[in-house]
C-alpha cells in the first residue's frame, strides 16, 4: 500500500510544479500581450490552476499524510523528511486556500475595463503567492532528495 501512495505523491508533485511552470511562463511570455490579450492569458492561468495544479497539491498533501501516518512508528526523524512536510504542507495550502480563489477571480475580471485596478493588485498577488508556493515545492523537492 505505501508504494501507491508514494506513486499518488509524485503524481501530484509532477502535477502541481509542472503547472506551476507552464503558468508562470505563460505570465512571463504575456508581458508583450495588450490588456484585452491579458483576460485570454489570466483565463488560461487560471484552468491550468484548477485542472492541473490544484489537485495536483491536494494529491500530493493527501498522499503525503499518508506517508507520514505509516512513518509514525519509526523511531528516528529526519531533518531532510520534515522540511520536505513542513514545506510541501505551508506550500500546498498556500495554494489551495490563496493561490486557486485568486486565480478563479481574475478569470471572471475584465483586464482593460473598470475592474482593471482590482485585476492588478489580484495579478500581483498571484505572482506573489506563485513565488513563495513555487519555492517551497523546490524546497520540499530539495529535502524529499536528501531524505536517507
Amino acid at each position: 500500500m505505501s508504494s501507491l501512495w508514494l506513486f499518488l505523491h509524485f503524481l501530484g508533485f509532477a502535477m502541481w510544479l509542472g503547472g506551476g511552470l507552464a503558468s508562470m511562463f505563460a505570465g512571463i511570455a504575456s508581458r508583450s500581450e495588450t490588456r484585452s490579450g491579458l483576460g485570454a492569458v489570466v483565463r488560461a492561468q487560471s484552468a491550468i490552476q484548477r485542472m492541473i495544479i490544484a489537485p495536483g497539491a491536494l494529491l500530493t498533501v493527501l498522499s503525503g499524510l499518508m506517508l507520514t501516518f505509516a512513518l509514525a512508528g519509526m523511531a528516528s526523524a529526519n531533518v531532510w523528511l520534515m522540511v520536505m512536510q513542513g514545506a510541501g504542507l505551508v506550500a500546498g495550502l498556500l495554494t489551495l486556500f490563496v493561490a486557486l480563489p485568486t486565480a478563479t477571480r481574475l478569470s471572471r475580471l475584465d483586464p482593460s475595463g473598470e475592474q482593471a485596478a482590482y485585476f492588478d493588485e489580484l495579478r500581483k498577488r498571484q505572482k506573489v503567492v506563485g513565488v513563495i508556493w513555487g519555492a517551497l515545492g523546490l524546497l520540499a523537492l530539495v529535502g524529499g532528495s536528501l531524505v536517507r
